[in-house]
């Protein structure tokens, strides 16, 4: 697949690091030559000074045999013309970056596939709609649903008390013989372990489960947590994350927003009918205490500082709020919010990076989500008539070693995998992967 990227930020780079992983064929454009070097040095593309905008560019970066054109420069503008060129010169699919929300909620209206626009995206409200997914449950610190429930991706720490300590798959397996849940992925360190029979849960690893409804308070009382709900949140910074987060979460939710500048807090007010808009420091542990920020359920970080972020959340977790979000910017970060305390740490450029992937990937995906600090996605594939995987049971059919099948969606009923498993077409198969095996993942739903 030949990838044009135009802008070579944190989102373009990364998905070219990505793209790299996978062997396609990539061509970078920035007007910054220092960006290109450093992304030439780092991934295997073909770079392009110049605007993405110019004729002569897009024809050099060989847009007219294209399978995808993305557009995540810096300017709204600039992505909005590159994906409406790229696209009459001969471009299969484009993608532009937007910050203008009215584009997301009015696209319909607005026809932008006429134009030349296939889709946009807007870094923050993704970054918006991922924290509404994160809220989903105080005990977890990741949920994922798959068809409405019927499978779920479930995040939990290993506390030093908790009844998986120190026990195998196997022994974990004997403890839930109906197998109403499955552990896809470890992270532990840094690193992301996709366990196997022999492997241990150890203090302070982060497991991920794919449960079955039945499965997640079983599995929550073997882990020691306690199924709670979110009713309170606080959130501190008015900025473009916080706005929409307060905008969607509002509706559901007792929301607080706290922010500096005065009269932007005026016209966040008027936007929020449905919030409460505070203006104040949030950095001031008193004020945070006014606000009764113990009975919160929930604290949301989203200044533009990055380190105020993470010790806001710390400040937050140690005065009693049960859960706790981060927005950083440096990607580098994300690895480290459970060894910090910080419950979870997100980017809005990884987040827009990895939506975008999406548009990559082969065989029939239903959905495909990342899961914060961990080496790996989470694909759910559908099964075809002429899928390799419905050639032998699961355990004879030499599936990557790196990646992990979790369940399996049939006939309105989620359902684990067990070895003498048989996949069979219209099946909706939710796999855990890592980067390096993807495309051998893909090559089994083709």
């Amino acid at each position: 697949m030949r990838v044009i990227i135009a802008g070579v930020g944190n989102v373009g780079f990364h998905l070219a690091k990505l793209l790299c992983q996978e062997g396609q064929d990539i061509v970078l454009i920035d007007r910054a030559a220092d960006k290109l070097k450093q992304a030439g040095n780092s991934v295997d593309a073909s770079t392009i000074k110049g605007t993405s905008t110019s004729y002569n560019i897009l024809e050099e970066a060989g847009v007219a045999n294209a399978d995808l054109l993305i557009a995540v420069t810096s300017s709204e503008e600039t992505n909005i013309a590159t994906a409406i060129i790229a696209k009459h010169l001969g471009a299969k699919r484009t993608i532009a970056r937007i910050s203008n929300t009215e584009f997301i909620y009015q696209k319909d209206k607005l026809n932008l596939k006429h134009l030349g626009i296939d889709d946009v995206i807007s870094p923050e409200s993704l970054a918006a709609k991922e924290i509404k997914r994160l809220l989903k449950e105080v005990a977890v610190t990741d949920s994922f649903e798959f068809e409405k429930g019927l499978l779920q991706l479930i995040g939990v720490n290993i506390d030093e008390g908790s009844p998986l300590k120190g026990k195998s798959m196997l022994e974990v397996a004997k403890i839930n013989p109906d197998q109403t849940f499955m552990t896809v992925a470890i992270l532990r360190n840094n690193e992301t372990i996709i366990p196997y029979g022999d492997t241990r849960f150890e203090q302070n690893d982060h497991a991920y489960f794919i449960a079955q409804p039945e499965g997640v308070e079983k599995l929550l009382f073997l882990s020691g947590k306690k199924k709670e709900g979110v009713r309170s949140i606080m959130i501190l910074g008015g900025s473009r994350v916080g706005f929409h987060a307060a905008k969607v979460l509002s509706t559901r939710y007792n929301v607080k927003l706290i922010e500096r500048n005065a009269q932007k807090c005026f016209e966040l007010a008027d936007q929020l009918p449905d919030a409460m808009v505070i203006n104040g420091d949030g950095r001031n542990v008193e004020l945070l205490e006014e606000e009764s920020i113990n009975e919160m359920d929930a604290f949301i970080a989203v200044t533009g500082d990055s380190e105020t972020n993470i010790i806001s959340c710390l400040v937050a977790k140690k005065m009693g709020v049960k859960k706790t979000i981060a927005m950083v910017e440096n990607m580098d970060y994300i690895h480290l919010s459970q060894s910090i305390g910080v419950d979870t740490m997100i980017n809005k450029k990884l987040i827009a990076a990895n939506f975008i992937f999406r548009h990559i990937r082969q065989g029939e995906i239903v959905s495909i989500a990342s899961i914060h600090g961990v080496d790996a996605e989470i694909l759910e594939f559908e099964v075809q008539e002429t899928s390799k995987i419905t050639q032998q049971e699961l355990r004879n059919l030499q599936f990557p070693k790196s990646a992990i099948i979790g369940g399996v969606i049939r006939d309105g009923k989620g359902l684990t995998t067990p070895g003498n498993f048989t996949f069979l077409p219209k099946d909706r198969v939710v796999v855990l992967a890592k980067h390096e095996c993807i495309k051998k993942v893909e090559d089994y739903f083709i």
